[in-house]
């Protein structure tokens, strides 16, 4: 039976994910377009671009899709074997890359270390990103996540989203941080607000607040070390 695949010529070009990578860089893309590149075709009736989303809402999360099988991903439909071993492939060697980074970050040992470590990534940013460094005992750098994006008023930004993690990942204390795109790090009353609950909620839960970091452009601050929290 004569199939007809459907490649990256057959979607917009102004929404190849391809295209944009090299214009934009790989962190302007959605999950579904870094997908996208890995699984370079689509199928008789979707491109590329729908298939890669119908793959990832097939999964819970992404952490749930570094765990995924190559027997689940075949029984996505769309996915053959091929697919999915260069796939898991993909994934196997992303999680290397992560863990090898990882060990390079070490021991938290202050907030300037911190916050030189995200000024890089946060930097930039033309939208707040709220990211949690979670630390076991030994403050070592277990996990580092982004819990939200947008603006620290939202009532979205709620400390039970962030502890949830500390939680899940049995973390001994926890650092905030999160970028202000106007480049001024200075807090705002929202972060004060925001980091004074977090604190409270981690005294209740047994589990330290470290700091609140905001990152500006080139430079950061920490509300531990200005005594602001």
């Amino acid at each position: 039976m004569n199939k007809t695949i459907q490649r990256f010529v057959d979607v917009p070009e102004q929404s190849r994910p391809r295209e944009r990578l090299c214009e934009y860089g790989a962190k302007a893309l959605a999950n579904h377009e870094l997908l996208a590149i890995l699984l370079r075709t689509g199928t008789k009736n979707l491109n590329v671009l729908q298939l890669s989303m119908a793959v990832l809402t097939e999964v819970e999360d992404l952490y749930s899709l570094r765990h995924i099988t190559v027997e689940e991903l075949v029984n996505i439909q769309g996915i053959g074997k091929t697919k999915a071993i260069e796939l898991i492939a993909a994934i196997e060697l992303g999680g290397r890359v992560i863990r090898a980074s990882q060990i390079k970050e070490g021991t938290v040992t202050s907030s300037a270390y911190i916050g030189h470590l995200l000024q890089d990534e946060l930097s930039g940013l033309s939208q707040e990103h709220v990211v949690a460094i979670y630390l076991n005992t030994k403050n070592e750098i277990i996990k580092k996540e982004t819990v939200f994006k947008g603006s620290l008023n939202s009532s979205v930004a709620h400390p039970r989203e962030i502890f949830r993690g500390a939680v899940k990942y049995s973390a001994a204390r926890i650092i905030i941080a999160h970028n202000h795109p106007s480049g001024n790090p200075n807090p705002s009353e929202a972060d004060l607000l925001f980091t004074e609950r977090m604190a409270k909620a981690g005294e209740m839960m047994g589990i330290e607040v470290l700091d609140h970091i905001i990152v500006g452009e080139n430079r950061y601050i920490s509300l531990k070390e200005h005594d602001l929290f």
